[in-house]
């Protein structure tokens, strides 16, 4: 059976996950932004938390994860490189590195950029990849830590991923990232579209998180840099992809 992906909104503007199997019983929890509308949902489903999986030390990700732990007993995973500002860890993977999780591997990604010590998990068989504040809808993760090269690396690997997969990110940041997105691209019928689709989701209350990566390679400015058609429009022909990527991100930073 496949797994079930449930989208938990908590606190202003964050999502986590949870991921279910029905044939194991186990569920994991994507990032920890805050323990009551995650119990709920949990409770609501009869589900019991096996594991709680983060992607990145920020508060908004982690804050609640030991009153969820405590509720649950789940187990906690995160990365061994970034073990030092995370909560306890009882598992610390290596980018790299294959996890198993219901009977189908987790691959772990090594995506900084937003912190240098950021992962992504990447479940191949369910077509799911979970970025945290990497790959965003629409958008990427603010340069908090790491570097536009670092930045660029990991949305070059996870634009590599099969076209199909769905990608679940942090936040719900795509009404903005939209109109900042139409700045740079103001003349793509896809991006255009996705404005209005998304203008209307948020108007009915309804989240626009998690999106298709196909449809993040037609519209999201932050993947597309390396496309003649933006360098142009930037008049940034000659430049490398990463300088096009920091010109994006430093707009974006600024809008």
């Amino acid at each position: 059976m496949p797994l079930e992906i449930v989208t938990v909104p908590c606190l202003a503007d964050n999502y986590a996950f949870l991921v279910h199997s029905s044939t194991t019983g186990e569920t994991a929890l994507i990032d920890a932004p805050e323990a009551g509308p995650i119990l709920d949902e949990l409770s609501r489903h009869d589900w019991h938390l096996s594991e709680i999986w983060l992607t990145h030390h920020h508060w908004d990700h982690v804050d609640a994860c030991g009153e969820i732990q405590d509720a649950t007993g789940a187990k906690v995973v995160g990365a061994a490189a970034d073990a030092h500002r995370l909560p306890p860890l009882n598992t610390r993977l290596r980018a790299g590195q294959n996890y198993r999780f219901a009977n189908e591997d987790v691959v772990v990604l090594d995506v900084p950029g937003h912190t240098v010590g950021h992962i992504a998990f990447h479940l191949p068989q369910s077509k799911a990849v979970f970025t945290g504040d990497s790959l965003m809808a629409l958008g990427c993760g603010r340069l908090m830590e790491g570097s536009p090269e670092q930045m660029w690396g990991s949305l070059s690997r996870l634009a590599a991923l099969p076209t199909e997969t769905t990608v679940y990110s942090g936040h719900e940041y795509t009404k903005t990232n939209a109109r900042f997105a139409l700045t740079i691209e103001p003349d793509n019928p896809d991006l255009q579209s996705r404005a209005r689709q998304t203008e209307a989701a948020r108007a009915a209350g309804n989240p626009t998180v998690p999106s298709l990566l196909k449809l993040e390679l037609a519209t999201n400015p932050f993947l597309r840099a390396k496309l003649p058609s933006v360098k142009s429009a930037l008049g940034m022909e000659d430049s490398s992809d990463v300088d096009v990527f920091a010109e994006i991100r430093r707009r974006k930073d600024s809008f």
